[in-house]
């Protein structure tokens, strides 16, 4: 049973030994990335290739539709172990353009379990639906939604109380708001970095629809 899987991790182990060969013992010793990836499930989407790091590097949460809804504890307990354990400096949630979670959560049909996760999506499309309904091509409109649906991901992260008390005792945390193209590899900075209080404020007055 799944050999070929098995016959690439010796390859791959075996790669990477050659190109360092202290590499799994350093790995083994402690983990120290400075960044959080908050990203999608989706398998097109592999953190650490999209941004070039190695394992250790990179701390990864993922989930359907990239989202940090405050009532999860899955996701609550990834972002407090990565502020005040890890002490990441940067948080980046990270959406893509193509998202089967987007278009899932606004063509109207019932899939199960996975609607109720899907929700805020939807609260996100009303809130921003004349600025939506004017975009006439489909594609267009869910992309725009996804960007959408990161920036309110991005102020759910800094409004969540683990950073504000980090921000708080002085510590450096950053929450970056990006969107992957799978049709370029390339990610889009949506400019909504938040850094402090103050600047969540400017991103609540901006994210206003």
């Amino acid at each position: 049973m799944l050999d070929d899987l098995k016959a690439n991790n010796r390859a791959w182990a075996a790669r990477k030994t050659a190109a360092d060969p202290g590499f799994f013992k350093r790995l083994e010793g402690q983990q120290a990335p400075e960044y959080l990836w908050i990203g999608c499930s989706d398998s097109r989407v592999p953190a650490n290739e999209i941004v070039d790091l190695d394992p250790g590097e990179l701390f990864v949460h993922r989930n359907v539709a990239n989202l940090a809804p405050p009532q999860d504890a899955n996701y609550l307990s990834v972002l407090q172990f990565a502020i005040d354990v890890i002490k990441v400096k940067h948080v980046m949630v990270v959406g893509h353009y193509g998202c089967g979670g987007i278009a899932a959560a606004v063509d109207g049909k019932r899939r199960g379990l996975v609607d109720h996760w899907l929700h805020p999506i939807r609260e996100v499309c009303h809130e921003h639906r004349h600025e939506l309904e004017a975009i006439p091509e489909e594609r267009d409109r869910l992309d725009r939604l996804c960007e959408l649906n990161v920036i309110r991901q991005v102020r759910n992260v800094a409004s969540d109380v683990f950073v504000q008390d980090a921000w708080a005792r002085g510590q450096q945390v950053c929450v970056h708001g990006w969107v992957y193209s799978l049709a370029t590899g390339l990610v889009n900075d949506l400019g909504v970095t938040v850094g402090g209080p103050d600047e969540l404020d400017r991103l609540e007055t901006r994210a206003e629809p």
